[in-house]
């Protein structure tokens, strides 16, 4: 892809967003569709400057650590490039968190500080934390400085410390520095076109990598605007679009589906800014495609969203370590749907249990490398090592690549079900129960089993007003997968729990079926 932002290579963000500044001071950058505020790339600059000095009046200086505990919103941006301006580091906290886990977070991190919304004051009231500051609008900086002493600011230097959920254990501090967030915006904005003329809409939560690179940094290295919303809702999802001429949107599976669920249910009303906007499929005349991360799409997901909203999506993969994007499919007809993509800028193969390349179309290890590829794991040196073999990332993912050099991911390495020897990856099966007529959404797990070792067993939601046995899905199972693949059980819920980025969490799984079990046995 040919790159048609500003190819001028900063040193760090400060210098990025005062260079976007300095040339096109009048352009707008930010807006807040929550209240309808808005900020020019000066306006902006001059908000984080005045932000930045309340942080250093607060003592926090260059390697200090800012913990971030805020809802969605302008003052969430602001407070990033405040941590960066000043060289210390942004550790955005999961606002979904319980306090005992945000207590972690913000005592791992060794923060100096936490910016919090009054909204969290009840959940942080009873645990220990550092010095808090009330963040809740730009008035808190208003009478600040709007000037801002120089800091001396690498490429390599920390700029966010966020914390990964991993699989066992307490989650891991992941340190990335500027230059790696730099490098991912970059390799987002040459891969996908995007230029001064994009709007891109950040709706993801800001406390995940995936909306504070691919929809707010990628915008400002593309001398672009970006639009935050509060959260996700099906009912205003389109009104937005329409409203403020998206041209892109971050996204997960799950929204996707969501928003085929309520596709009949509502329309966009007219607006001041475009009155011609009556229908939901009026927004796509901005819209370019939807961007997609963090779960697989299901494919068939995937072919009823492009087909009712005509719009493409384009899926990607990556992860916290590799700041986020480290492959997206082409924005166009070239893409392969079911793909992950091609690699973007950094590195990416297949290696063995060795370490060793596999070929073309067989599974193994995904590994990376690149200059997004994040610094280590804060304070865990035993982390970081097992991570980086022989200089390269272990992402823990399996999947393959195809003769024309795009990447499949077949599943996570520990989701992985072991059933007799045979080695059997769940997302194959949660695929084909997508395409049952009754099915809304579905996942699969290994459970521990005497004779095999693990079997399977899958969760399904219904569509309302759809009935199906139990016996009917393993069938349907069973005439597409060999037998050994196909659940043994299957539990009909009302909801399967994902995380904030729509990532299965296999492990409340694992908890809902030893509920179910115990009914049974009762």
């Amino acid at each position: 892809m040919t790159a048609k932002g500003n190819k001028t290579q900063p040193n760090n963000l400060r210098e990025l967003l005062e260079k976007r500044a300095a040339k096109q001071p009048d352009k707008l950058f930010l807006f807040s569709e929550a209240d309808g505020r808005k900020w020019t790339y000066s306006e902006f600059d001059k908000a984080t400057n005045r932000a930045a000095n309340l942080l250093k009046e607060n003592g926090i200086k260059k390697g200090d650590v800012v913990s971030l505990l805020l809802p969605n919103s302008a003052e969430y941006v602001i407070a990033y490039f405040a941590c960066f301006k000043t060289g210390a580091i942004a550790n955005p906290v999961n606002s979904l968190l319980k306090a005992e886990e945000i207590e972690f977070v913000v005592g791992n991190s060794e923060a100096k500080l936490l910016l919090v919304n009054s909204e969290f004051r009840t959940t942080i009231e009873k645990i220990k934390l550092p010095k808090t500051i009330e963040f809740d609008t730009e008035k808190i900086t208003e009478n600040l400085h709007e000037t801002l002493p120089e800091v001396s600011i690498e490429k390599d230097d920390e700029a966010i410390i966020i914390y990964t959920s991993g699989t066992t254990g307490k989650p891991k501090g992941c340190l990335l520095t500027h230059g790696n967030l730099i490098a991912n915006a970059r390799q987002i904005t040459e891969w996908l076109g995007f230029d001064e003329n994009d709007r891109l809409l950040t709706i993801m939560p800001l406390f995940h990598m995936n909306a504070v690179s691919v929809t707010t940094m990628t915008a400002l290295y593309a001398s672009a605007s970006t639009v935050v919303s509060p959260k996700f809702s099906t009912s205003r999802f389109w009104q937005i679009v329409a409203d403020y001429k998206i041209t892109s949107f971050g996204s997960v599976a799950t929204m996707l589906s969501m928003l085929l669920q309520a596709s009949s249910k509502f329309k966009v009303q007219s607006s001041k800014s475009n009155p011609a906007l009556t229908t939901h499929h009026s927004p796509l005349t901005t819209l370019r495609f939807a961007m997609c991360g963090s779960a697989p799409v299901p494919a068939e997901i995937l072919r009823k969203f492009e087909e009712t909203f005509s719009c493409l999506v384009v899926e990607g993969y990556g992860l916290s370590e590799s700041t986020c994007r480290s492959t997206f499919n082409p924005p166009n007809a070239n893409r392969r749907p079911g793909s992950c993509g091609q690699p973007i800028g950094n590195e990416m193969k297949i290696f063995d249990e060795n370490d060793r390349e596999v070929p073309e179309g067989e599974l193994g290890e995904i590994v990376l490398r690149g200059e997004n590829i994040f610094k280590g794991y804060f304070k865990n040196a035993e982390a970081t090592r097992k991570a980086f073999q022989n200089g390269w990332f272990h992402t823990d993912d399996i999947g393959y690549k195809d003769a024309e050099g795009f990447f499949y991911i077949a599943d996570r390495k520990s989701d992985m079900i072991i059933r007799a020897g045979e080695n059997i990856y769940p997302r194959e099966i949660d695929e084909l129960l997508y395409t049952h007529p009754t099915i809304e959404s579905a996942a699969v797990i290994g459970v521990a089993d005497e004779l095999y070792g693990e079997e399977v067993t899958a969760f399904v939601v219904l569509k309302e007003g759809t009935t199906a046995s139990e016996e009917e899905l393993i069938n349907f199972c069973k005439e597409k997968l060999a037998d050994y693949k196909c659940p043994k059980r299957v539990y009909f819920v009302s909801d399967i729990p994902k995380g904030a980025t729509g990532k299965l969490l296999k492990r409340e799984l694992a908890r809902l079926y030893v509920k179910k079990e115990d009914e049974n046995k009762n």
